[in-house]
């Protein structure tokens, strides 16, 4: 039917209360959308529970020129919509009669369970009249099981009474004949009868029986302990002095022996029977011993005490060897730790031998060390007793270690000092090894003993020995300084011929320097070992009372004072040829030729001292490093000086001194490996010390030949060359320039002004040029100075 306008207008005031109506009934609870979008998955924006009209509608049409398509959109909107009221329609048509088949249903359901009820009561009544019949069947079975059950327990029981009483009747009459073999499977057997009898224990007959085994088991224990006392008679022993000990041992090993030959077989093993009658034995010993030695204090010797030590700790691992220390009284045996490999050159296996067979030789330092040996559980069983008289022990070692330091002074003022031998390095003093032989030796004879306070004793002693071997041998014998060479003039200086000698060390003096430098190290390496080893023998409490770090201490004092002294020697010898350079009229200096002669004496010094202390120090290079730096510091800072006293210099001057400057400057750089059939590079660290200084010494040279006018550009260039401040550096190379007092102090007042600015480094001043307005003829003789330079190289 068509609508009117005013339907339609009407239509239209109605659409947003009727759009607001259908957004409210549409609205679902979260869950329920989300189990529909499950069950009906969809992609189509209408069937989003967030819909929005105007953003789908402005989707459709996205510009006003799709607005042609409107009417095919509006088109499909409509099929779309009759293809849902089809649905729909279907639908609701198809529920139309689901109530009336849900009555049907249900009354079928109602009639079924009322027959299934029916039926199920029927089967209930039958299940228990069945269950009345099977009772009347089963009653008179059951009573005949008890009646069995009972029977069966009854004979059992009186079974097992007849066995106890006749055992006991049997085990009484066998202990009396003292048939022990039979009586232990008997009596066995009756105590496993009688515990079926603990709940009768009521009954006064099996009370009776139990009380009469007890008795029977007391009177056995009683009667085999009597007979054992009778077949082991204790004989009085008499205790014997130390110098007797290992005859102790030797009867304790017949007597074991004995017993297990006669005796063994008559214990359970693991009664460990044996074991016990040597623990016994051990603590009788021990117990023993302490009386007697405190008895007789004054009658021991050191000697007797150390063989008394050594026949006790090789009983001790003997015991171990033998036993497990099970019956010891923690009732524990430590289980033996497999310990890290280990660099300590004391590091031996020290189980089983003697302790004067103990030998330490340098080279074990680089050997595979041995893993430490198992704790023994016997330690200290016996041997325990002697240490309160450790005491003897430890001044023995004190009066010995003293007569050795004196008798290596002796030996070493008697055959001199070690004779050159370059080929295979410096050698290390043979008294230093045997000191640590015998440390070694001591070390070992304290710990098997005591590893308690008789060991921080003895490293006390150590400490006191090692600061007088390095004082007394090693100190005490390095070459004393002598004066410089007076006499000397420049003139004799300058016609020094290749080979000749100025006053220093002579090569036994420079071999012998070397050799105590080389054993101080050892000495350094095997102290620091030797505390390491202590430190293992000594109890865990103890250990922080164990510190030789002032004894490696004064051994380093030992190496620096050493490289000192072949620094000095060597810079004593170069210091009149420094001498010699600094009083040369370099004013009068006409052409630049060859290197002058005082650097000749320089290189001719190093290649004669350099070599042999390389050669006798092949084994600790870095301590021929060290000396290498230590000359550089030395010599360097030495020539600078000498520089500035060359006054005035001329031009050409300047350009020689340039020229041996830099001469020596490749000399030092080659100076570890000088001589050397093997040339190595030499250390960053020391080629940096002699770059930084030389390359300096070049820089006042160039300063030196660089033009004073104009003042203010001589200034900047000083300042970007040598990067210093120091007015007394500025004041010398007015000196060397020879300037006047006048110009200098024009020249100071600019550099005074100029002192704020930031200096430069010296590192980048090689890369520096002279950029002043000097004359061209200036600039070219600097050229070709550095092209001379280059040829000679």
């Amino acid at each position: 039917m068509p609508r009117g306008p005013e339907a339609a207008a009407a239509m239209e005031e109605d659409e947003p209360e009727l759009e607001a109506g259908l957004e409210a009934a549409l609205e679902l609870a979260p869950a329920v959308q989300a189990a529909i979008e499950q069950v009906f998955p969809s992609q189509d924006p209408l069937d989003r529970a967030d819909f929005n009209a105007v953003e789908y509608i402005n989707t459709l049409f996205p510009t006003e020129q799709s607005l042609a398509n409107i009417d095919e959109v509006v088109n499909k909107i409509r099929l779309k919509i009759r293809r849902l009221d089809d649905n729909i329609r279907t639908v609701v048509r198809g529920q139309t009669n689901v109530g009336q088949d849900g009555r049907q249903a249900l009354e079928e359901a109602q009639k079924a369970i009322q027959q299934l009820f029916g039926k199920i009561k029927d089967i209930k009544d039958k299940a228990e009249k069945s269950e009345q019949m099977v009772k009347e069947i089963t009653r008179d079975i059951k009573q005949l099981d008890h009646a069995k059950r009972h029977l069966t327990t009854s004979i059992t029981t009186l079974n097992h009474l007849h066995m106890l009483a006749g055992g006991v009747d049997s085990l009484e009459a066998m202990t009396r004949r003292r048939q022990y073999g039979e009586v232990a499977n008997l009596l066995q057997g009756v105590v496993n009868v009688l515990e079926h009898f603990n709940k009768y224990m009521g009954i006064p007959q099996i009370r009776q029986l139990s009380e009469r085994v007890k008795a029977a088991q007391n009177e056995l224990g009683q009667q085999i302990l009597a007979d054992f006392e009778e077949a082991f008679p204790s004989q009085g022993t008499k205790v014997a002095w130390l110098d007797k000990i290992d005859r102790r041992y030797a009867w304790i090993k017949r007597q074991l022996v004995d017993y297990e030959e006669k005796y063994g077989r008559m214990f359970p093993p693991e009664w460990c029977m044996t074991e016990r009658i040597a623990v016994e034995f051990c603590h009788v010993t021990r117990t023993e011993l302490a009386k007697i030695m405190r008895t007789r204090a004054k009658e021991i010797e050191v000697k007797l005490l150390l063989f008394a030590i050594q026949r006790t700790t090789n009983f001790e691992g003997l015991l171990a060897k033998r036993f497990s220390g099970c019956t010891l009284a923690d009732g524990s045996v430590k289980k033996p730790e497999v310990p890290l490999p280990s660099t300590n050159p004391f590091l031996e296996d020290e189980t089983g031998t003697e302790t004067d067979e103990i030998v330490i030789e340098k080279s074990d330092m680089d050997k595979p060390k041995k893993p430490k040996v198992p704790d023994n559980p016997f330690h200290g069983i016996v041997s325990k007793c002697f240490e309160p008289h450790l005491y003897v022990y430890i001044e023995s070692q004190d009066k010995n270690l003293g007569e050795l330091i004196d008798r290596f002074v002796a030996d070493f003022k008697a055959q001199g000092p070690p004779k050159p031998n370059v080929d295979e390095g410096g050698a290390v003093l043979p008294s230093c090894a045997d000191l640590f032989v015998y440390y070694k030796k001591c070390m070992v004879q304290c710990s098997q003993l005591s590893t308690g306070e008789p060991m921080i004793a003895l490293t006390t002693i150590f400490q006191k020995y090692l600061r007088e071997y390095a004082w007394k041998i090693l100190s005490g014998n390095l070459p004393k300084t002598t004066s410089s060479s007076g006499g000397l003039t420049i003139t004799s200086l300058l016609k020094e011929k290749e080979g000749s000698e100025v006053a220093k060390f002579t090569l036994e003096e420079l071999c012998l320097i070397c050799s105590i430098l080389s054993t101080a190290e050892y000495c350094l390496a095997t102290t620091q070992q030797l505390e390491e080893k202590l430190k293992e023998k000594v109890d865990a409490s103890l250990v922080e009372r164990i510190n030789l770090m002032g004894e490696m201490d004064t051994f380093s004092i030992v190496i620096s004072n050493s490289i000192q002294l072949l620094v000095q020697d060597l810079d004593a010898a170069c210091d009149p040829a420094l001498t010699a350079m600094s009083k040369m009229q370099w004013q009068n200096v006409e052409h630049v030729g060859d290197q002058s002669p005082y650097v000749t004496s320089v290189i001719l010094h190093i290649k004669q001292n350099v070599p042999i202390i390389r050669d006798n120090l092949a084994s600790t290079r870095k301590y021929f490093t060290q000396f290498c730096i230590k000359f550089a510091n030395s010599f360097i800072p030495k020539f600078i000086n000498h520089l500035f006293k060359c006054k005035p210099i001329s031009m050409v001057g300047a350009e020689q001194l340039l020229l041996d400057t830099h001469s020596l400057k490749m000399v030092l750089l080659d100076l570890p490996s000088i001589g050397s059939q093997v040339v190595r590079k030499a250390p960053a660290s020391y080629t940096k010390i002699v770059v930084k200084g030389m390359t300096r010494a070049e820089m006042i040279l160039k300063v030196v030949m660089a033009p004073h006018e104009p003042p203010v550009v001589f200034v900047e260039n000083y300042v970007k060359l040598l990067a210093d401040c120091s007015t007394d550096t500025f004041q010398k190379i007015l000196d060397m320039k020879g300037l006047k007092r006048s110009e200098q102090s024009s020249m100071l007042d600019l550099f005074r002004q100029r002192l704020p600015a930031p200096p430069s480094g010296v590192e980048n001043s090689s890369s520096l040029s002279l950029s002043t307005p000097t004359p061209e003829q200036e600039s070219s003789r600097i050229r070709k100075l550095e092209k001379l330079i280059k040829k000679r190289l």
